[in-house]
């Protein structure tokens, strides 16, 4: 057999990933680092249990590599803050829905809560000592706002224009209904 004709023949029994399929970074967090597979059916459970929690939104690692990125050092980032936080990472398919339940409009994203509360979203990924000191912020919130799931009928406020430029620098979110909720 010619070689285009041996190449042909692999090609055709290559079976492309599952969309479902799960990247073994992400299964990393959940079998290493005790993270929480996080869907519609668990979200309110999950987000009611207590503390503060951080869900990833890694989304589609072949369209948004930097998920990837984030997975990876989620768990230094819970080692920078011991016990501060659990983690959820926001499962395939149905994580866009989930993300546009909370009002989420980057990937990938970082979204905080505490005691059953929305507090705040850390999109892309940063620099190792600003991606600290981003966490620690959101960590030190004062307060935490309303559940953006009590607005999913509405749509979420729109980016301020420097948010959509290119060349801006993503930096902590508040709630679009309560910009006062993160310092």
């Amino acid at each position: 057999m010619s070689a285009p004709a041996e190449l042909a023949e692999y090609i055709s029994t290559v079976k492309p990933p599952a969309a479902d399929a799960v990247h073994p970074l992400l299964q990393r967090l959940v079998d290493a680092f005790g993270a929480a597979w996080v869907d519609a059916g668990n979200v309110d459970a999950w987000i009611a249990g207590g503390g503060d929690r951080v869900l990833l939104f890694a989304g589609d690692p072949v369209r948004f590599p930097e998920g990837l990125d984030v997975a990876v050092v989620l768990p230094e980032l819970q080692a920078c803050y011991p016990g501060r936080f659990v983690i959820g990472v926001a499962r395939r398919p149905g994580d866009e829905a989930l993300a546009r339940r909370f009002g989420s409009q980057r990937w990938p994203s970082l979204m905080f809560f505490r005691d059953g509360q929305y507090v705040t979203v850390l999109p892309g990924m940063h620099d190792w000592t600003d991606f600290v000191a981003e966490v620690g912020r959101a960590l030190r919130c004062r307060r935490a706002v309303r559940r953006r799931s009590a607005f999913r009928s509405s749509p979420p406020a729109p980016l301020p224009r420097a948010a959509t430029d290119a060349t801006a620098r993503p930096t902590l979110s508040p709630h679009p209904l309560d910009p006062g909720a993160c310092p």
